[in-house]
């Protein structure tokens, strides 16, 4: 074909058209491909561990510091799509920064990245800062692939991180020829989502309801999400007041059965209780159950709690939860992946369970079946390194049988706040404090006195030779010891020979 007879790919109506270099992602390093998709702000400051840093009084994110590689995507992920490579690129090494200018890295003589740096998973280099114009643009198109893109759609997610929001909408719409052949037949299925309302409705939908669009390069963007590499949100609608990125630093997932026992919503209250007043936030799915009564506890508590929903932020499900989700809303955060007024599904239930293992710095998981969706958000919080716990029950109990199958394994037993605390805080400073029995008065007596004790018979009196000779000490002393008894109240002298003394209310435990 001659380059005059190339189509001309046109802008629709009511979608963003940027300028024809806006979704292209720049270079930097030798050859690495950059992140494109950022809604305002390069992703180049730490993420998780700088914010966590700053919420224990440390640096703050942004300030300086290098960050760590994080580990690639879990490649037994739950997502609609089978996991692919993922993007291959550059990134520095711990103790090295990037000279700004796009000078050659510190610590090399080539200039170019550190080996052994650029492997599948890693996250990809900082992009440059993006203009104003780019940034709506970006998105824009992000909010409309939220009503487009099923979520934990991993090729989506890759399509994203390498070629932006605003190509992935162009090739889905048909204003931009799609990256291959192989391509359009998953262009196709997000096609058949169009016609719906634009993204300029959805946002005016979300701003009725005190809701708000959150993307990746957001500062109140939860960089912790980023490890889930390709199954990563497009974007997050958020309702409440609160920043969704502070509450997240320190956050517990609590999860468990909707049909939950007497005794699994009494314990999931009390740790959602403790853990509010230990100043950490509790995120749960708002179903019935167990998540209710986490959310309830925080709330009693006048905590933070955040539900994670699996359909729009203004809808209400469950039906019967339109109070406790009016609660939640004015006293905490409401999270979802979906457009204002899309409705749950079974598979959405389940990629819900991703976004609250990847929050959070923990997941318990209070009472489930072999079979229950809170074991995946458990089994999720494991694959990306964070800690996974279960309170244990009856043996007995078939609601308790698969919290035991995930106890059997690498999780947690956790009884109480406080040991939830001591697996997701902060290393050798909040340590659950050490349990023991009740001390009684017969524990403080010296050894010496406690064998005397000891040898004094519970039934009838014995002489203090006998008692010398079962001590193997001499009688002198342990006459002395039996005289140090008797005022104690352990021991009474009967005649010629010594019992025990009966209780009474001054020594009611010996």
């Amino acid at each position: 074909m001659n380059t005059t007879d190339k189509p001309v790919w046109k802008p629709r109506d009511g979608l963003p058209s940027p300028q024809s270099g806006a979704a292209s992602a720049p270079q930097t390093g030798q050859g690495a491909e950059t992140p494109a998709g950022t809604c305002a702000r390069p992703e180049s400051a730490p993420r998780y561990a700088a914010d966590t840093a700053a919420a224990y009084g440390g640096p703050a994110a942004g300030d300086g510091g290098s960050e760590a590689a994080d580990p690639g995507p879990p490649s037994d992920s739950p997502g609609p799509s089978p996991a692919g490579p993922s993007v291959a690129v550059a990134g520095p090494a711990p103790g090295m920064t990037r000279d700004p200018a796009a000078g050659p890295w510190h610590g090399s003589d080539s200039g170019a990245p550190p080996e052994g740096r650029n492997r599948p998973g890693r996250e990809p280099a900082p992009a440059a800062p993006a203009e104003a114009g780019d940034r709506d643009a970006e998105r824009l198109a992000r909010v409309a692939l939220t009503r487009l893109v099923e979520p934990g759609d991993e090729v989506a997610g890759r399509w994203l991180r390498t070629h932006g929001a605003v190509r992935l909408l162009r090739w889905v719409t048909g204003d931009a020829p799609p990256p291959s052949p192989e391509a359009e037949t998953r262009l196709v299925r997000y096609r058949r989502r169009l016609g719906g309302p634009d993204a300029r409705q959805d946002l005016a939908a979300a701003e009725a309801v005190g809701a708000r669009f959150v993307c990746p390069g957001d500062p109140e963007w939860p960089r912790q999400l980023d490890d889930l590499a390709a199954a990563r949100p497009v974007g997050l609608w958020v309702r409440g007041r609160a920043d969704l990125r502070l509450w997240a630093l320190k956050s517990v997932a609590v999860v468990g059965a909707r049909a939950c026992t007497e005794y699994g919503a009494h314990v999931a209250g009390t740790l959602a209780d403790g853990l509010a007043h230990a100043g950490w936030t509790v995120v749960s799915g708002s179903a019935y159950g167990i998540d209710a009564a986490a959310h309830r506890g925080a709330l009693a508590a006048a905590g933070a709690t955040v539900g994670v929903l699996a359909c729009g932020v203004d809808r209400v499900y469950p039906p019967g939860h339109s109070e406790l989700l009016g609660r939640v809303a004015e006293q905490g955060l409401i999270v979802a992946e979906l457009v204002p007024g899309d409705h749950p599904t079974r598979s959405r239930f389940l990629l819900r369970n991703r976004v609250m293992a990847a929050l959070t710095r923990g997941t318990v998981v209070v009472e489930a079946e072999r079979r229950s969706g809170s074991l995946v958000t458990a089994r999720w919080a494991q694959r990306l390194g964070r800690p996974a716990m279960g309170v244990p029950g009856p043996v007995t109990s078939g609601l308790s049988s698969g919290v035991h199958e995930l106890l059997r394994g690498e999780a947690e037993l956790v009884t109480e706040a406080a040991e939830v605390v001591e697996l997701v805080g902060r290393i050798g400073a909040d340590l659950a404090p050490a349990r023991r029995g009740p001390v009684v008065p017969r524990d403080l007596l010296p050894p010496a006195t406690a064998r005397v004790l000891e040898a004094v018979p519970g039934r009838g009196t014995a002489r203090p030779e006998e008692i010398a000779r079962e001590t193997g000490t001499e009688r002198d002393e342990a006459l002395g010891r039996l005289h140090e008894l008797q005022s104690l109240g352990f021991v009474r002298r009967d005649g010629t020979g010594w019992r025990l003394a009966p209780r009474s209310s001054e020594h009611p435990k010996r």
